[in-house]
């Protein structure tokens, strides 16, 4: 029996994923309308095929539950799959975890053993200097004989392939130090048939970040290299680039979208994960340059953006802006980098914006409030009522844009 707290992305994910392979979970989550939601048999966000896998597990082997007591009682091992969102100083908080890891303890009543496994990306170190600790003191106040073992186990999963990357993962990695609790961590994915790295505690907490740092780090320097084009001039940006994917050193590997200039990186992880890991260290003593100057540049890519967009035109001209979702197939708007370029146009006095997204144009109405741009039903009116005209996510359906008209286009993701 598993229970996962949060039903975010990862948890979801999470959660059915071990539905499928028929073990009874319990799904748990703060969010009332999220829960409702699911237990409507719909999803709360966009992720190809994961409707139809709810559907098929939902009150059979998957539960959405506000009993926690009982979730835990019946639960051997029990996932963290809830925020750890980043400060200002970039350090990773983590209070949500806390207040999980809170409830679990609170509804234990027997001395069965568990397993509390941390899937939540939290900065190398952690389990060991802040969650064990914790848990330890929770379990001496409970002054309950309390049988329990921390372990974390990094997700490798991408927004809009969430269910294939589960299903098809290249690797598990399980990092604890405890032996019952990695032999039952293994034989709870062993039905996979997919290589597992048990590892220690921080080493788990470690790849995950040194993954996601990677891909910032490709994602920022190619930026870079466009800019460096852009300044010398007479330079085919994406042509160059396709060329540089066909270097045989890649070795047919799928790492060509970080290796490829946009906007910069935007969604929930990479800007979390790279402050996170740039703060730890600190902490611990040492500012590593590159990771520093990986995070300035991706911070510096919106302006760029947002001057070459509005360059040559008069304050009273309309600007559309295509694609809000922070990547295609997705409709997460967090971190998103069409928020920071549209609010950098904003700033340069550029008061008439159209925006449109495939998926996304609630999702950043409901986020994002106070920002005045007129969201509109189709790439077509943000045409129509544009002056110039800004493709900031790369969705396929932009592709068509150059058949609107003559308007000047400016290809952010340099996808045309």
């Amino acid at each position: 029996m598993v229970t996962v707290f949060g039903l975010g992305f990862v948890g979801l994910t999470t959660a059915l994923g071990f539905a499928h392979l028929g073990y009874k979970v319990y799904g748990v989550d703060v969010d009332a309308d999220r829960k409702n939601i699911l237990r409507g048999g719909k999803l709360p966000f966009l992720e190809p095929e994961m409707t139809e896998v709810l559907q098929a597990h939902l009150n059979k082997n998957f539960f959405v539950t506000d009993d926690i007591k009982s979730a835990v009682e019946d639960s051997e091992i029990i996932y963290y799959c809830v925020g750890t969102p980043y400060g200002e100083d970039g350090s990773a908080d983590l209070k949500y975890l806390f207040s999980a890891v809170d409830s679990t303890v609170e509804n234990i009543a027997d001395e069965k053993f568990r397993v509390l496994v941390t899937k939540s990306t939290i900065p190398p170190s952690t389990t060991s200097e802040k969650i064990a600790p914790y848990v330890e003191k929770k379990i001496s106040a409970s002054n309950k004989k309390i049988n329990l073992a921390v372990a974390n186990n990094p997700e490798f999963l991408r927004e809009g392939h969430c269910w294939e990357d589960f299903l098809n993962a290249d690797r598990i990695v399980i990092g604890c130090d405890n032996e019952v609790a990695r032999e039952k961590l293994c034989k709870l994915y062993a039905p996979m048939n997919i290589p597992i790295k048990c590892v220690t505690p921080s080493t788990g907490e470690f790849i995950k970040y040194l993954s996601n740092t990677l891909l910032a780090t490709l994602i920022s320097y190619s930026n870079e290299m466009a800019e460096v084009a852009d300044t010398i001039g007479n330079i085919q940006v994406a042509e160059a680039f396709r060329i540089l994917h066909m270097d045989k050193r890649w070795n047919n590997c799928n790492m060509t979208t970080y290796a490829y200039p946009g906007c910069g990186y935007g969604g929930y992880c990479l800007p979390k994960d790279t402050n996170a890991l740039l703060a730890q260290s600190k902490i611990k003593g040492f500012e590593p340059q590159i990771l520093k100057n990986v995070i300035a540049t991706n911070d510096k890519r919106p302006a760029t953006i947002a001057k070459n967009i509005v360059k040559d035109l008069d304050k009273n001209s309309a600007i559309g802006i295509l694609g809000l979702s922070f990547k295609p197939l997705s409709d997460d708007v967090r971190q998103t980098p069409a928020l920071k370029i549209i609010q950098e146009i904003l700033k340069l006095g550029y008061k008439k914006i159209y925006a449109y997204d495939p998926a996304a144009n609630e999702e950043f109405k409901k986020h994002y409030p106070e920002v005045e741009i007129k969201i509109l039903n189709s790439a077509e009116e943000v045409y129509k009522m544009s002056d110039v005209v800004a493709i900031v996510t790369a969705w396929e359906e932009f592709r068509k844009v150059p058949s609107f008209g003559d308007k000047k286009i400016i290809d952010c993701r340099y996808m045309l």
